[in-house]
């Protein structure tokens, strides 16, 4: 069984207030390159929507509700650096919640740190992302909140891009995950703007298929 939700109730507006404002953009003809080196007709900016007030509140308020809903025993937020921290911290101020944040890696001068706030071992956790995609560097940082001695018992995150490895990933670690909106919400939206026509839908959904090795 799947331990990655997809929240229907903002799933559809997620998606359109995105592409409205240009967070995720498709580009069928001349695709982008990811940080891992693979080719993609999509590429997903969440942080635009920190600019924007009113997305901005919306995605605060969704993924507060999502907390709420499915982690209500949740007695700290954890941005995932970097783009989780502005959400997470959002959040953490909405539910009225203490905020940490994980870095990549430990802070190379003063303490060192790898967990930024108040380490409170036992707390029951809920981590913030703003995007999955393989889901590595995200559970990573759920396991630095572990080996603190948090409990972590869920994450939440705006967008994810539905790849099995995640899918895996998750259910391995066992740790819930639910997304505000997906990759199918996302194309649902795109052809009825009109932003793709059948063959580039096609297309842009072959990519998911095997995105490593997506020419």
């Amino acid at each position: 069984m799947s331990l990655i939700q997809i929240e229907s109730a903002s799933a559809r507006k997620i998606a359109s207030k995105l592409l409205e404002i240009g967070a995720i953009k498709l580009n069928y003809k001349n695709p982008f390159t990811w940080s891992s080196g693979w080719k993609s007709p999509v590429y997903c900016d969440n942080r635009l929507a920190l600019s924007y007030p009113e997305i901005r509140t919306f995605v605060k308020e969704s993924l507060a509700a999502v907390i709420r809903k499915n982690y209500p025993q949740a007695e700290c937020i954890a941005g995932v650096a970097t783009a989780g921290i502005p959400q997470g911290a959002l959040v953490a101020d909405a539910l009225g919640l203490p905020f940490v944040y994980v870095r990549p890696k430990p802070k190379e001068h003063g303490m060192g740190n790898l967990i930024e706030g108040k380490i409170d071992a036992g707390k029951k956790a809920v981590l913030v992302e703003d995007l999955i995609s393989t889901g590595g560097s995200s559970l990573k940082a759920a396991q630095a909140m572990q080996e603190a001695g948090f409990q972590v018992i869920g994450m939440v995150a705006i967008f994810t891009y539905g790849f099995e490895v995640a899918d895996k990933s998750f259910t391995q670690a066992n740790i819930p995950l639910v997304c505000l909106s997906d990759f199918n919400f996302l194309l649902e939206e795109a052809v009825e703007r009109k932003y793709v026509d059948g063959d580039q839908l096609a297309y842009v959904k072959s990519w998911r298929v095997d995105p490593a090795n997506w020419k």
